[in-house]
């Protein structure tokens, strides 16, 4: 009975949290709207000139959300678990995490451990392709597997209802622990890369990301943001096979649920199907050295006849557990983290340069980058560069109004705790906290760390993160029409669409 109680009591603090977030968020993006349009109904004057009417009432008081706390526990196996009670739905979602991901692809495979995590669903001791793909349709599940480029880990995951946790975590275990990686399945999945690939090569935003990541880091498994032709061609089922062996341990890896279960029966359930899985922790990936800040420079991938130039400039960051990923949060937000910020206000709303111009940033247990980026036509690059430039040189030289960063603020805490409605955005969030070693009570003090960041505090972490001398600017574009123009702003390398120089 008590139980009962408590369990309604506790439904009832959580719906009051979140009727305080719809709140917040409510306000900021009121807020943020009447800041847009007024720029949008009043295009001829100077950004300078927008003014924020902040007619809206806030409330400034910090929201405080907490989290509800996972059990986690360590199987004999080495496998660390996290498990998230949520009774509101009859549904399970699982996500497991294994490192170290594209951090491993050997020099002469860029890719390796995307195509391994691509082809688990191809095929197991157990099961053919067709057969996965048949049972987890009858299911009305999900199960999906993944190793993105920059990532320090492969994420498998699968969703469902609660009644169809045990065959889901068979079909999951199987994908995991046997996967055959048959050769006439990888036969189609490379002419379905080779395909993908050829169409990524087109869009001048993927070149400029590829071109920004060598930029960056300069030697791999960092500078490289795609598989090539010939990794695709070449790799074959004994190289996905090695990969798997040496990496797919449960010492490697953290394994989470959330749904609507007891902990204790769903860690006798997840040692069902994973106990067997054997394997210790490996060394940490060995990752090249940080080098030094290089002076500004600006590289042109040069794509004839194109009629727009993508801009992409930015440098290296900080890693996630650094202390500075708040203030940075808060910098990032108010400079280009989204249409409300100052680059899309100035060069969409105020020039008309572009339809969007946003910044963000990463981090993983390596330095991520900083970065802004922005598609502009081809004959107002030149504007472009010089507000980009405006910019930067305002976040560094002027302190934020506080408004501004009241503002800012608000919508970031706001968002944290909308996205807290999502159960597998919880868990999510607990699994960052395991991975990159975090305190447990990182998220509880999340929206104080974000609401303690200061106008200097922004102003400092501007000056280190997007610093003119030595931000690094991949432009993407025609470079009969736009060489010429992108000298004024700094010493300029040409290179073709594979980064090949040219004359």
């Amino acid at each position: 009975m008590n139980s009962g109680r408590e369990r309604v009591m506790g439904q009832l603090k959580w719906r009051s949290s979140l009727r305080k977030a719809f709140a917040v968020l409510a306000v900021a993006s009121l807020a943020g709207f009447a800041a847009t349009t007024a720029c949008a109904q009043q295009k001829s004057e100077p950004l300078s000139k927008v003014e924020r009417l902040n007619r809206a009432p806030v409330n400034k008081e910090v929201l405080k959300v907490e989290l509800p706390k996972p059990t986690v526990v360590k199987l004999p196996n080495g496998l660390t678990v996290l498990l998230l009670e949520n009774h509101k739905l009859p549904t399970v979602a699982f996500s497991l995490w294994i490192r170290p991901g594209q951090l491993a692809d050997p020099n002469n495979l860029p890719g390796l451990a995307s195509f391994t995590a691509d082809m688990l669903k191809e095929g197991t001791a157990r099961r053919t392709s067709e057969q996965i793909a048949t049972e987890v349709d009858s299911l009305g599940a999900s199960l999906d597997a993944g190793s993105r480029f920059g990532s320090s880990y492969t994420s498998v995951t699968a969703t469902g209802l609660m009644d169809s946790a045990p065959r889901i975590l068979d079909l999951m275990s199987d994908e995991v622990l046997h996967p055959t990686f048959p050769a006439e399945e990888l036969a189609k999945y490379k002419q379905r890369a080779l395909a993908d690939l050829e169409q990524n090569i087109s869009s001048p935003g993927f070149l400029a990301q590829q071109a920004f990541r060598k930029v960056v880091y300069g030697e791999p498994p960092l500078s490289v943001a795609s598989a090539t032709k010939d990794s695709i061609q070449g790799v074959t089922s004994e190289d996905l096979k090695r990969f798997h062996d040496a990496h797919y341990l449960p010492g490697n890896s953290i394994f989470g649920a959330t749904g609507d279960f007891k902990a204790e029966d769903m860690k006798a359930m997840i040692e069902k199907y994973f106990g067997t899985w054997t394997g210790g922790p490996e060394p940490e990936a060995s990752l090249p050295r940080t080098a030094e800040a290089q002076p500004s420079k600006i590289t042109l991938v040069d794509r004839p006849d194109s009629v727009q130039t993508y801009i992409i400039v930015g440098d290296r960051g900080i890693r996630r557990a650094d202390p500075e990923y708040y203030t940075l949060t808060v910098m990032n937000r108010i400079v280009g983290g989204g249409p409300q910020a100052r680059l899309f206000l100035d060069l969409r709303e105020a020039h008309g340069y572009t339809y969007g111009a946003y910044s963000n940033f990463s981090s993983d247990i390596y330095a991520g980058s900083w970065a802004a980026s922005s598609p502009v036509r081809t004959p107002v690059t030149d504007g472009a560069m010089t507000q980009f430039v405006y910019e930067f040189k305002k976040i560094n030289d002027e302190p934020v109004p506080q408004d501004e960063l009241n503002e800012s603020e608000r919508a970031i805490i706001a968002g944290f705790a909308l996205s807290l409605e999502q159960p597998q955005q919880i868990l999510n969030a607990w699994l960052t906290v395991k991975e990159y070693g975090l305190p447990m009570d990182y998220w509880d003090r999340y929206p104080g760390h974000i609401g303690a960041v200061n106008s200097a505090d922004v102003q400092a972490v501007a000056k280190k993160y997007v610093d003119l001398a030595h931000l690094q600017w991949v432009c993407v574009g025609d470079r009969k029409q736009i060489e010429s123009v992108l000298k004024k702003y700094g010493p300029v390398t040409v290179v073709d669409a594979t980064g090949k120089p040219e004359n």
